[in-house]
């Protein structure tokens, strides 16, 4: 399960680092992070559990980055403002979905304490 992501008081947690693998191994489809050459399960399981908290860390940031576009998009203070119908047709979400990613996004841009798009409304 993904810890929540950390707000204005709490330390964000650093994971492990997400390393960029070469073109020649990301072709091959059995070459994932180089975890299929660790042969003590109790090191792939270490790194493996580094790598899962680095992609929820990751994922959850990206999301807040989402929200946060999605509100500047919608901003009524803008004369090119996007309706919510056409944020979610670009970001292929759902059109209620959308609204909570905006009213998220908000929640960030004024700084107060946000929960993530799936707590609110």
């Amino acid at each position: 399960m993904a810890e929540p992501t950390p707000r204005r008081n709490e330390p964000r947690l650093r994971p492990a680092p997400l390393l960029f693998e070469p073109a020649d191994a990301a072709s091959d489809p059995e070459h994932f992070f180089d975890l299929e050459s660790i042969d003590d399960p109790r090191e792939l399981l270490a790194r493996a559990t580094e790598l899962t908290q680095a992609f929820r860390a990751a994922a959850d940031r990206a999301v807040e980055f989402q929200a946060i576009a999605a509100a500047q998009l919608a901003d009524p203070r803008r004369f090119d403002r996007l309706t919510p119908a056409a944020i979610a047709e670009q970001a292929e979400w759902t059109e209620d979905y959308t609204k909570k990613m905006v009213e998220f996004g908000r929640d960030l841009l004024r700084g107060g304490d946000a929960s993530g798009p799936e707590n609110l409304g």
